[in-house]
């Protein structure tokens, strides 16, 4: 009995992603195709391994014994590489990452240009994708790391199988209307000032969000969240014609021209925390993935870099 690896790792994909669609989509492939290469491999192993009597294919318990030697397959391969780049000291191949805007513009670009010049025989692949859905894709198999974000004064979320690298820590800045220094008593100095205002609040479940309803709980206030927006670019852009304040990280910030906005001088308004996730290392050596180490690496690299850059352009004010 003669078996195709490529054919298993297809097989790995439909059982761990639970069905043909989902696993198309992660090789980037068809469904024709992934069904094809399922049949052909049945037709190596002379039993059937989709259950194709349902509306959703499942795997049989042929499929599924299968299917477990094909995930051990697939970490041998992962070790075998880890241990052929001691020989040639050059890492090579894919490593995607996913992550929000903000960190892909100011951690993730200039991560890749210090990728390219120390270590070029790396693809890196940038995926725009973050929250639950980032963490599934990750324990999937579908990127290598995911960045996150959460509230520095919120507990951390222990997710197991995960490994959560610290990469920067981005203050807080409350920003309101350029506008506000003259139609009000001008721009406000403490939360006491804000109580009453309008706010473009974040999602709950968002780190600035989270910071909202933090602060409101330490000042004794209620929140009057007239907008509730994700992205930092609308939340500046309402903040910027006059809808309200907004609590926003400093790499917002960073290309919003001076004058736009009005950025507060209140202290004690936190900070977010940005952390690459890996998954654990399941390998024999126990260490963690040499490439996920050297992107964390440049991250880092990256994230010390904008230290003079923010302190000279986004001094409270």
């Amino acid at each position: 009995m003669e078996i195709d690896p490529r054919r298993l790792r297809v097989l790995h994909e439909v059982a761990r992603r639970g069905g043909v669609m989902r696993a198309a989509e992660a090789l980037h492939l068809t469904a024709s195709a992934v069904s094809q290469q399922l049949a052909l491999l049945e037709r190596e192993v002379g039993l059937a391994l989709i259950d194709r009597s349902q509306r959703r294919a499942a795997l049989t318990p042929a499929g599924r014994v299968l299917a477990g030697y094909a995930e051990r397959v697939e970490e041998e391969l992962a070790e075998a590489r880890r241990e052929l780049t001691r020989f040639t000291g050059r890492l090579s191949g894919p490593v995607s990452v996913a992550a929000f805007p903000t960190v892909i513009r100011h951690l993730l670009v200039p991560a890749l240009a210090t990728l390219a010049e120390q270590h070029p025989r790396l693809e890196p692949r940038i995926v725009e994708l973050y929250g639950a859905a980032a963490l599934e894709e990750l324990r999937l198999g579908g990127v290598d790391l995911v960045i996150t974000e959460h509230d520095a004064d919120a507990p951390v979320q222990e997710r197991p199988s995960l490994v959560p690298h610290r990469i920067h820590v981005d203050e807080y800045r409350i920003v309101v209307p350029a506008g506000w220094a003259q139609d009000r008593t001008g721009i406000p100095r403490d939360m006491a000032d804000l109580a009453d205002v309008p706010w473009i609040a974040g999602p709950a479940g968002q780190a600035c969000g989270h910071a909202l309803d933090r602060l409101a709980a330490l000042h004794g206030f209620t929140p009057r969240r007239v907008h509730v927006i994700e992205e930092f670019p609308p939340v500046l852009a309402l903040v910027a014609a006059g809808h309200g304040a907004a609590i926003v990280p400093s790499l917002a910030l960073l290309e919003v021209p001076a004058g736009e906005v009005a950025v507060t001088s209140i202290p004690g308004v936190g900070a977010r925390r940005l952390d690459a996730v890996t998954r654990v290392s399941r390998t024999r050596s126990g260490e963690p993935d040499p490439v996920q180490a050297v992107v964390v690496a440049a991250l880092r690299e990256a994230a010390d870099g904008l230290a003079a850059r923010l302190g000279e352009h986004w001094a409270p004010r």
